[in-house]
């Protein structure tokens, strides 16, 4: 049975909960973000609650959401999924709908940029990817699908990092394929 990643309405439970988990988080990794407060990210959270529940979704899919950029334009902070390996709740599909489309047997239940959108979040970037790994080694063992360049996926293909030997790796793999221990990578600016 497929699980709903829509958005949901969160009880003030649920939010209060979530709430928590993020304040202990991001004071526990104080180097994902050096200098900012977590009193300015929970004034920013209040404001665009409707975020909230991206939030949860991403927490509920194993992606252990935390900030890692802060924009001072836009006042905006982007929470990345910052899990040791790719979300267990988003592993096992492949990179978008015309992928999933075009493969005759063996089909994954979904695909990485639909369930994204269906949690309001956006895959990772290989520029956040590459952000992401300074901060923090991520994906020893899995890879995380990433959001593919146009021309890249104009010709059949999508981008997947990891990091192996000390070094992340960007590679490229048909946009049908699928393994277990490859899911994805999301942000959300609040």
């Amino acid at each position: 049975m497929a699980q709903d990643y829509g958005m949901k309405k969160l009880s003030a439970d649920q939010q209060e909960k979530l709430l928590h988990t993020l304040e202990t988080r991001f004071k526990d990794n104080m180097h994902r973000h050096a200098n900012m407060e977590w009193e300015s990210v929970a004034s920013r959270l209040h404001e665009k609650v409707e975020k909230i529940s991206a939030l949860f979704g991403m927490e509920e899919t194993g992606g252990e959401p935390d900030v890692i950029e802060h924009d001072p334009g836009t006042g905006e902070y982007v929470f990345y999924d910052c899990a040791s390996e790719s979300p267990k709740g988003r592993r096992r599909v492949c990179y978008d709908r015309k992928g999933l489309e075009s493969r005759k047997k063996h089909k994954p239940e979904h695909n990485a940029m639909d369930m994204a959108a269906e949690m309001g979040i956006d895959l990772l970037t290989e520029t956040q990817y590459q952000t992401l790994q300074q901060v923090e080694s991520v994906d020893n063992k899995t890879s995380s699908w990433l959001k593919t360049p146009s021309d890249v996926r104009e010709r059949g293909g999508a981008i997947f990092g990891d990091y192996r030997y000390g070094r992340v790796f960007i590679y490229h793999n048909s946009a049908s394929s699928y393994y277990g221990v490859r899911g994805f990578r999301g942000s959300l600016r609040v």
